[in-house]
């Protein structure tokens, strides 16, 4: 559905129609020197689309709270927590309501944390709550500031990181980013890039001038001209008003700000008691209550003594005797059956770890937790899935010092073309070896292959029939031939 707010009176007479839905798509920047009509026009563009779009206005000077009266919009007063202005942001969203953010009466640097974490709440919203919505910040150099200032760096990245989510990646989660900004040189060049759409209102210094002219797409002999705009005039241009430089003015509002533009007033009479007035004298505030002075705390050595002398020896209970074969046996029982799914062998060592972590409570593995290099290496033992004779074989012990020497995470490979040597077996496929490694790329396994012949742990050969046979020498022993092409064995059984 189009929308087409009317913003005033364009150049010849027309009217100044702004396509609403184009702007949440494409954003809006508005400049111009204090006094030139920015907040004026961010009012009747706030009237003309609050029927239409949700909105949420940051106003750093409590300017744009009288549009609850008239429209209905929350106000939300900016002296809570960080965590409690990001949980009413996301509840804004969540039931869509009209807001104020008010940072009125905050120094510069709450007033940048507060609307970051404002900013936040809505950004981060649940993408059930993505609905279109209208975000107006006035005076946005304040909060995306082109160089640091006298605010903490943290303060300025918190609130400089908002605006740049808001300007950049908002347009996702149906935020549209409108900016109003007194100098363009004083705003963060990757926020004010952002915006598609621009209202230049007055400006005098050159490289404001010049800046707004190149955004508008104007030569720079033709920037003098916004030195000679009036008040609420402005020059339009982008996707949701005109693709050509056009004046506008801007229209009346409806409701008016607190503040006001300074009139002149005559002064009032002067009272013939002026000088007593002005130089009454001050009364005296009252005298703070002297108090004794606390006592001065004890020393360290005091405080050592009196837990010494406090402290009552607490006997400890007597912890059974653990039995390291049954410890070890129930540990390796865990493994396996960690093992037993067919995933897990790609799953990182760090998550299989905290499953048997858990595996181990629940089955209450007597003794302390297995730390992670000892699991690393009986995970690749249990691996190998070597067990019987063949486990307490003097070939088998020799090929576990072998891999205790390699990477923790070759040591499974190496282990599993052991066991197939010692035990005279089929010399695994390709993909068993990728299983083993916890990679699908059957490639690497055969790298590995090459990388533990060139270092003298193996030999690899091909018989006439183009079978695998994979020697070890140090062990004196060699797998049976194997397809290297064959299927994983593992999978080929799960499948069937």
């Amino acid at each position: 559905m189009q929308v087409a707010i009317d913003m005033g009176v364009a150049q010849g007479g027309a009217e100044a129609k702004l396509d609403l839905e184009e702007l949440l798509a494409t954003r809006l920047l508005v400049q111009g020197n204090s006094g030139s009509g920015k907040s004026h026009l961010l009012r009747r563009l706030l009237e003309q689309s609050a029927p239409w779009v949700q909105q949420c206005i940051v106003d750093p000077e409590g300017d744009f709270v009288t549009l609850a009266d008239r429209y209905g919009h929350l106000v939300v007063d900016a002296s809570r927590s960080e965590s409690e202005l990001t949980t009413i942001a996301n509840r804004v969203r969540q039931h869509r309501v009209s807001v104020v953010l008010s940072l009125e009466g905050l120094d510069v640097e709450q007033q940048m944390r507060c609307a970051a974490a404002f900013l936040g709440g809505l950004f981060d919203a649940d993408r059930d709550y993505w609905y279109p919505m209208l975000v107006v910040v006035d005076e946005a150099q304040l909060f995306a500031p082109a160089i640091a200032g006298e605010v903490s760096d943290e303060a300025r990245k918190l609130s400089l990181g908002a605006m740049t989510n808001l300007m950049c990646r908002g347009r996702k989660r149906g935020l549209a980013g409108v900016i109003a900004t007194q100098r363009l040189a004083k705003l963060a060049k990757n926020v004010a890039a952002e915006a598609s759409n621009f209202l230049m209102g007055r400006t005098f210094l050159d490289i404001d001038m010049a800046r707004a002219a190149d955004l508008l797409g104007m030569e720079r002999r033709q920037a003098e001209m916004f030195r000679d705009l009036n008040r609420g005039h402005f020059v339009a241009l982008g996707p949701a008003m005109s693709r050509r430089p056009l004046p506008m003015v801007i229209g009346p509002v409806e409701t008016s700000a607190r503040s006001s533009s300074p009139k002149l007033m005559p002064l009032p009479d002067q009272p013939a008691d002026a000088r007593d007035l002005i130089f009454a004298p001050v009364p005296e505030a009252p005298r703070p209550v002297r108090r004794a002075p606390p006592p001065p705390p004890p020393s360290t050595n005091d405080l050592l003594a009196q837990l010494v002398r406090t402290q009552v020896p607490q006997p400890r209970p007597e912890e059974p005797a653990v039995d390291e074969a049954e410890r070890d046996g129930a540990i390796d029982d865990v493994i396996r059956e960690l093992l037993e799914d067919r995933d897990a062998a790609y799953r990182s060592v760090a998550v299989l770890y905290q499953d048997f972590l858990v595996r181990c409570r629940i089955r209450r593995v007597p003794g302390e937790a297995l730390a992670l290099p000892a699991f690393r290496r009986k995970l690749a033992v249990v691996r190998a899935g070597v067990a019987g004779e063949t486990a307490q074989s003097e070939a088998w012990q020799n090929a576990l010092a072998m891999s205790s020497e390699l990477a923790d995470d070759v040591q499974g490979v190496f282990l599993v073309l052991a066991r197939a040597a010692v035990e005279g077996l089929a010399c695994p496929s390709d993909a068993t070896l990728a299983r083993a490694y916890g990679t699908h790329s059957t490639g690497r396994a055969r790298r590995l292959l090459t990388w533990f012949e060139e270092r003298g742990l193996l030999v690899v050969r091909m018989d006439l029939r183009h079978q695998r046979i994979v020697a070890f020498p140090d062990l004196g022993a060699e797998t049976a031939p194997g397809n290297p092409g064959a299927p994983d064995y593992d999978a080929r059984t799960a499948a069937e």
